[in-house]
């Protein structure tokens, strides 16, 4: 019935089951509405996600179902804001396209002055690497933000990283924290570590960098469009500085195969410490999700149970006392 707003069978007959009893566990949720407790938990996940389950007064750590009068209002006004969200987002990217082809225009594709050379396209960047990496002579250091990688990105770079790899170049890369949800390139990124190199992962990496033999860096030109093109520089002073960036955020890195230490003084993990300070900055769910490499729903859910743990019922008394505990 309620398939026409987004809800799958399965959630629906949660969403029912929490308001007819929202007492008592998962298991006997599922058993109550004859599902699997795979299904009630993603159902309860996604619930929450859309308000229409919120922590209860009475059962502390428990859930309890937003009567449908104001739940499914939620929905529908939350729908209506998606629309206007698209038609706004649909006006930048036509006013961005017409930037871009004007930018284009006039600009000369793989140009070089001064140490530097602009490469415009991914094949022009794919051809530069290819030439960079064969030239490796030392050590190559990467900083790779954004989670998953795809498909033909791991693929493009394996042949170039084995090769490096046999001639016994030292290579060093961190990757973002949320690379340990995505399982095809945490399985590259273990790949790496076998065939002897150093991962180390962070939970904020801002913009991708590539660093050859400490004379060569690789960098986009822009930081949330990788396809517009990179900028390869030679430029001692430049170098210098984007080795000390990397250099800073690999100590503060973890091993691949280590876990992350939880802060004894707050019992928050590094990624839960950031997600804080990015919303109590006033960064919202979507745009602090980008920032960590994640789902929308994860940084959703990870921060519905720190509201829990603070016994917050909104982010700004959230803030307050995350504040207070000395946890901002």
């Amino acid at each position: 019935m309620l398939e026409a707003l987004g809800l799958d069978p399965h959630v629906e007959s949660v969403y029912r089951g929490m308001l007819v009893e929202p007492s008592g566990g998962v298991a006997e949720l599922a058993a109550r509405l004859s599902l699997t407790e795979a299904e009630t938990r993603d159902g309860l996940d996604q619930l929450v996600d859309l308000e229409l389950l919120r922590p209860s007064r009475d059962l502390p750590g428990g859930l309890c179902a937003v009567t449908p009068e104001l739940g499914l209002e939620v929905i529908l006004r939350r729908q209506e804001e998606e629309v206007a969200r698209r038609q706004q987002e649909l006006a930048r990217s036509k006013a961005a396209a017409a930037q871009v082809v004007a930018e284009y225009a006039t600009l000369r594709p793989n140009t070089e002055s001064e140490g530097a050379e602009r490469l415009v396209g991914m094949d022009a960047i794919q051809a530069r690497l290819e030439q960079l990496t064969c030239d490796l002579a030392e050590e190559c250091l990467a900083l790779i933000p954004g989670g998953a990688q795809s498909d033909a990105s791991r693929e493009a770079s394996r042949p170039l990283d084995r090769s490096a790899l046999a001639r016994g170049v030292r290579m060093r890369t961190v990757y973002q924290d949320s690379v340990r949800n995505h399982p095809a390139t945490l399985a590259y990124a273990r790949w790496l570590t076998d065939e002897g190199a150093e991962v180390r992962t962070s939970p904020v990496l801002l913009s991708r960098l590539l660093i050859f033999d400490r004379s060569v860096a690789l960098v986009p030109i822009s930081p949330h469009n990788s396809r517009l093109g990179a900028l390869c520089t030679q430029s001692p002073g430049i170098v210098a500085s984007l080795l000390a960036l990397f250099e800073q955020v690999w100590d503060a890195s973890v091993p691949l195969g280590a876990d992350h230490v939880v802060e004894p003084a707050t019992g928050l993990s590094p990624v839960e410490q950031r997600l804080l300070k990015l919303l109590a900055s006033g960064m919202t769910d979507e745009a602090a999700s980008k920032r960590l490499g994640t789902s929308l729903r994860t940084v959703r859910r990870q921060m519905a149970a720190l509201m829990e743990r603070l016994d917050a019922t909104s982010r700004f008394e959230a803030g307050l006392k995350a504040a207070q505990r000395g946890w901002l």
